[in-house]
């Protein structure tokens, strides 16, 4: 059984009732024992010390009694007795003379006091035989109840284990055969759970294929889209300024068309379904969108400095490389109200930072999330979830530092992260 499996808790746990059970009843039985032996002692020293009293009125001379188990003293100033006896008070007391173990019981009357002494040799060797036959009994119940556990936990705990395995083969995407549970619980909690994965399932479908009708759809207005713009550049009559306006819808119309062709194959990837990657210049892509943003910056006084020391060429769709670069410029662009951002490409990692604002550290926990926007964003709070999925899916580490009033750098290696790195 794996370590910190359910089997071997169950086990251990019945293991350790069966040995806190048999030694709390092998504890009680000789304890038990004990105290009746100490008992029938007392009762037959009291029993010859009144015996030899009642003898001792009707004759003086009356012998103490003297036998292999029992001996009888009398206390006197001139009686010559062993050193234990010579001062013990009335009373019972536990006494050792030449090695041997005995039970005393000192009784007082007027003019005359006498022990007398009961062997506990005798006793104490049935108890340890006693206590011996304990031993072995507890070693044996705990023995069968470990077994009889190891019995329950098979059929109890096997349908917990068998849905446990289902649950890890339908996260590996895997099926496993269905079994027949035997407890109405675990039977009803294993339904449940098919229930709740045929919906995951039939949710995660539905998902792949809305992305799939989602992109296939759009193609045809863009297509139109893209269409009416050829033919409105082949206007002789537009001056400059019309020409650029068209321009930028034609640039607009390539990067949706090009930004659900990435989704689509998002989705495929996530899923499992890509094909094989070809390189992509990181470097092509990175000019790309700093001409693009130079473009529309329009009316904006944002300056965009670019530095690629090095163009490292990556295993990554170029569509979903734009997303990324588009998303994290397209940021800085809109949020940073800086004068100047800096766009620097290395071998391992891409670097964009700005003058601006800067962001919260309560922000900056949740900038990643899904659907969070900041304060005074406008945008829909996609984008950066967005690019972080496309970073994990394909080993990348981003990482944003920032602070108000001091600006904001966002960092990402293609890969993991150096140690030495801050």
């Amino acid at each position: 059984m794996p370590k910190g499996s359910l089997r071997l808790r169950a086990l251990l746990f019945f293991g350790g009732f069966g040995l806190l059970l048999s030694t709390l009843l092998s504890g009680g039985t000789y304890l038990f024992i004990h105290s009746s032996g100490q008992r029938h002692m007392r009762e037959t020293l009291e029993t010859e010390t009144r015996y030899y009293l009642n003898q001792r009125r009707l004759d003086p001379q009356a012998p103490l009694p003297a036998t292999a188990m029992l001996s009888g003293y009398q206390i006197t100033p001139a009686a010559d007795l062993p050193a234990p006896l010579q001062h013990l008070p009335a009373g019972y007391h536990h006494v050792d003379l030449n090695g041997t173990a005995y039970l005393g019981l000192v009784t007082e009357r007027p003019g005359m006091k006498v022990a007398f002494l009961i062997d506990e040799t005798a006793q104490s060797a049935r108890e340890r035989h006693f206590l011996r036959v304990l031993a072995m009994l507890m070693a044996t119940l705990t023995g069968l109840i470990t077994l009889v556990g190891l019995w329950l936990t098979r059929r109890v705990v096997a349908p917990i284990i068998d849905l446990a395995a289902r649950i890890v083969a339908s996260e590996s995407g895997t099926t496993k055969p269905q079994t027949a549970y035997n407890l109405d619980q675990v039977s009803e909690l294993g339904l449940i759970f098919e229930r709740y994965l045929e919906r995951i399932r039939s949710c995660a479908e539905r998902e792949r294929a809305f992305a799939s009708d989602v992109s296939h759809e759009l193609r045809n207005p863009l297509a139109v889209i893209r269409g009416a713009v050829e033919v409105l550049e082949d206007d002789a009559g537009l001056d400059v300024n019309q020409r650029q306006r068209i321009a930028r819808i034609e640039r607009a119309s390539q990067d949706m068309a090009e930004l659900t062709s990435a989704l689509l194959r998002l989705s495929r990837e996530e899923s499992g379904q890509a094909e094989d990657k070809e390189n992509c210049s990181i470097a092509t892509v990175v000019r790309e969108s700093v001409d693009k943003h130079r473009i529309l910056n329009g009316a904006l006084t944002v300056q965009i400095g670019l530095n690629i020391v090095d163009a490292p060429m990556l295993a990554v769709e170029k569509g979903l490389a734009n997303v990324v670069v588009d998303n994290l410029l397209g940021n800085a662009m809109l949020h940073a109200r800086s004068d100047r951002i800096q766009v620097s490409l290395e071998r391992s990692r891409l670097v964009i930072s700005d003058s601006g604002k800067g962001i919260d550290k309560a922000e900056l926990d949740r900038i990643f999330q899904r659907h969070y926007r900041g304060a005074e964003s406008s945008g829909s709070g996609i984008g950066l979830s967005l690019v972080k999925r496309i970073c994990d899916l394909h080993g990348w580490d981003i990482s944003i530092d920032s602070s108000p009033g001091r600006g904001t750098s966002v960092e990402l290696f293609f890969g993991k992260r150096p140690v030495h790195q801050p």
